[in-house]
């Protein structure tokens, strides 16, 4: 292990880096740390705004994907579509939402697109999103405009948010992007309510062009604050090779050690666990958003009325978001790996859970088992995050964790629109079912996951 002073602008993005003291250490795998420097030398300020703004971002964004199933039936009846209609919107959208994480990402760290311009962009385009699906009745004109321009718009704040907190807490990022995760679900919370109790076809206008104007405000406002860290840096009050410090850091770091080495994308795909990674997020997200879309029409389809169906999408909103907080700080206890693996199961045992509800026609059960969908399906989005600069490090997350999160695109696909094509085809008992199926299948193959480049480090043989 070394410990070697170099020169104090060395491989720094950031231009007042020469006016601060910091060094690089290299541990046993040649993985190289940037200390030295504290969050307030770099932002002016702590960190935990750095939790606090994404956090922000990502409730103002919720209501596009957790709020939207409750706003199909007045869109349906003002516009005229088809339940498929609205369905396939949603999945456009997802489709969007995901795929522009990889590209934003390598726009990023080629020094192309900052975070603050990313966010930027994200909220103009977020308004004409919700615009559009106000303003317009041609099908495809509200795909473009949502699904497409909306999609774009929020993909950009999510994968900006994520990695922003990411970068600024490597030692302790399971909670911090736990917490961040959480506000993109129960943040939808109050718009889920107005869509199912205060929304009609007569003041539909103006609701929708409400949103769209407080997503970009909010948005933008928060945006104005964001930075990045140097590459390679690490808090200057952990040590980076013996983990020594804050005792929950020191744990959880045992738990999760960092990445052997920074890996470009390229290499992390060679490793094979960035793709099996892709399979995972495919797998588990279609589960999410099949739940996310059809909860609502199936609460109403074997009877329980508006407010159990409201107060269901309410809860799985809620618990979706909370879980994914709780979940992150689980994961720096247990670890990822094996947080993940319980997420998994959950989500899928929560499908059959709510087939049993419906056949028995329990509007507690419901609840129960809407609460247990809304845990597992989020919670797993945060791991992912975490995981992936665990793997792989931080200098390329913004392309790395764009590249597993692409994953939703295919999700989208199957948990939406072909969704929809499975209920018309099987009932809903038989969609449901199929879910929880789909969600075993991607627990047992959670287990395969490893940290590439991890061996123990060989000791010198003693000389007689």
């Amino acid at each position: 292990m070394t410990a070697d002073p170099i020169a104090k602008n060395s491989t720094s993005t950031d231009p007042d880096a020469a006016h601060r003291p910091y060094r690089e250490v290299t541990d046993a795998h040649g993985r190289v740390f940037r200390v030295g420097e504290t969050d307030r030398d770099i932002l002016g300020h702590s960190r935990k705004l750095m939790v606090y703004l994404p956090w922000i971002a990502m409730m103002a964004i919720s209501v596009f994907e957790y709020a939207y199933g409750s706003a199909e039936d007045t869109l349906s009846h003002a516009h005229g579509w088809t339940q498929s209609n609205t369905f396939w919107i949603l999945s456009v959208w997802v489709f969007f939402q995901a795929g522009v994480a990889f590209p934003a990402g390598w726009l990023r760290e080629k020094g192309l697109l900052t975070a603050r311009q990313a966010m930027y962009a994200g909220s103009a385009l977020c308004v004409i999103g919700f615009l559009a699906l106000s303003h317009l009745s041609n099908v495809w004109l509200a795909i473009l405009g949502f699904g497409v321009v909306g999609g774009i718009g929020a993909g950009l704040v999510y994968a900006t948010c994520i990695n922003m907190v990411g970068k600024w807490f490597p030692e302790r990022r399971g909670a911090k992007t736990g917490f961040v995760n959480g506000g993109f679900a129960y943040g939808s919370l109050p718009f889920i309510f107005i869509f199912n109790y205060g929304f009609d076809t007569a003041n539909y206008h103006r609701v929708l062009d409400l949103i769209g104007c407080y997503i970009m405000i909010v948005v933008f406002g928060s945006a104005f604050f964001f930075k990045d860290p140097p590459k390679n840096w690490w808090p200057a009050d952990i040590d980076p090779l013996t983990h020594a410090g804050n005792g929950k850091n020191a744990t959880s770091l045992a738990k999760n050690p960092p990445a052997a080495r920074q890996y470009t994308p390229k290499e992390a795909v060679r490793t094979g666990m960035l793709p099996l990674m892709w399979v995972l997020i495919v797998m588990t997200a279609g589960v999410s958003i099949f739940g996310i879309s059809f909860q609502v029409d199936y609460a109403k389809e074997v009877g329980f009325g508006p407010l159990v169906a409201a107060s269901s999408m309410g809860v799985m909103a809620v618990i979706n978001g909370i879980g994914r907080g709780v979940v992150g700080w689980l994961s720096d206890k247990w670890g990822r790996k094996q947080a993940l693996v319980f997420v998994i199961v959950v989500l899928g045992l929560a499908q059959f859970g709510v087939i049993w509800a419906g056949d028995i026609r329990s509007e507690s059960l419901f609840l129960f088992f809407a609460f247990l969908s809304g845990f597992g399906g989020g919670a797993f989005y945060p791991l992912f995050a975490a995981l992936t600069p665990d793997y792989f490090g931080e200098n390329y997350n913004a392309t790395n964790y764009g590249l597993v999160y692409s994953g939703k695109l295919i999700s989208g696909l199957f948990g939406g629109g072909l969704g929809s094509m499975v209920v018309a085809a099987w009932g809903y008992d038989g969609a449901y079912a199929l879910a929880g199926a789909v969600s075993m299948v991607a627990a047992v193959l959670a287990l395969l996951l490893r940290q590439p480049g991890r061996t123990p480090v060989p000791q010198p043989t003693p000389v007689a």
